[in-house]
């Protein structure tokens, strides 16, 4: 039975979907000694290789999952020219494949973030579509009034989309900054902070606290990764409806 390349590819945790479409343009995956093409179906004997290094297209590692406390001042990327500390410097080794981040961080955004082996299973987590569940505690500099938190909830223009989040509960203001527990459903480059700046207030820390069925365990410390047993791995194809698992 044949697949996409890119499926088959992202499922064997090479990277991501998105990243291997953007080696299949750029000519950078090679399929029996060519250049393949976006949507190309192969069967799973083919020579297959990625930017210069052979794929096993049989190999069939199990499914990992860490779920890592990342601190303020690292970044979600492998390749830093500034040379500052990222995320994937804190990780295990692979024998075979590479960590797959679910979503990104900013640097000055801290709590819980999910690396996986299967490419699919993270873009899958990513999907728009699966409207899974992000959740933050987010401490928010001015004032915050009942009107601002109608509007975003029912929703604000930004200049990439209309994008909303639910407030869940909030503290009582210390001196001029105020903690709330917030709710959203997509993943956008620095949508929560851009959300509450749309309404003139400044997000000074923010933490992600929860992505879908999971959440960033109490104990955990900045900077600690643990591994996910496969009831919680099965809980993130459930949440995903993703074709594949434990």
């Amino acid at each position: 039975m044949s697949q996409r390349i890119q499926k088959l590819l992202a499922h064997l945790g090479v990277a991501s979907r998105r990243q291997i479409e953007c080696w299949i343009e750029a000519g950078g995956v090679l399929v029996n000694g060519e250049c393949c093409v976006l949507g190309q179906r192969i069967r799973g004997d083919e020579r297959v290789s990625v930017c210069g290094t052979p794929v096993d297209l049989q190999a069939r590692v199990p499914v990992r999952v860490l779920l890592y406390h990342k601190p303020v001042g690292e970044i979600v990327s492998r390749r830093e020219p500034q040379q500052r500390a990222t995320i994937f410097d804190q990780l295990p080794d692979l024998e075979s494949g590479r960590w797959v981040s679910v979503g990104r961080l900013d640097l000055n955004t801290s709590g819980m973030l999910l690396l996986t082996t299967d490419g699919m299973l993270a873009h899958a987590l990513m999907h728009p579509a699966r409207g899974l569940e992000r959740e933050y505690r987010v401490r928010v500099h001015g004032t915050i009034t009942h009107e601002i938190l109608s509007c975003l909830q029912q929703g604000v223009q930004l200049e990439d989309g209309i994008a909303r989040l639910t407030v869940l509960d909030m503290q009582k203001p210390s001196g001029t900054n105020t903690w709330c527990r917030v709710m959203l459903t997509e993943g956008r480059n620095r949508i929560v902070r851009r959300l509450w700046e749309s309404q003139g207030l400044e997000v000074n820390r923010l933490v992600r606290t929860r992505y879908g069925p999971l959440a960033l365990p109490a104990t955990l410390r900045p900077g600690v990764w643990i591994e996910l047993p496969a009831s919680q791995i099965g809980q993130l194809y459930r949440a995903a409806r993703c074709d594949s698992g434990p």
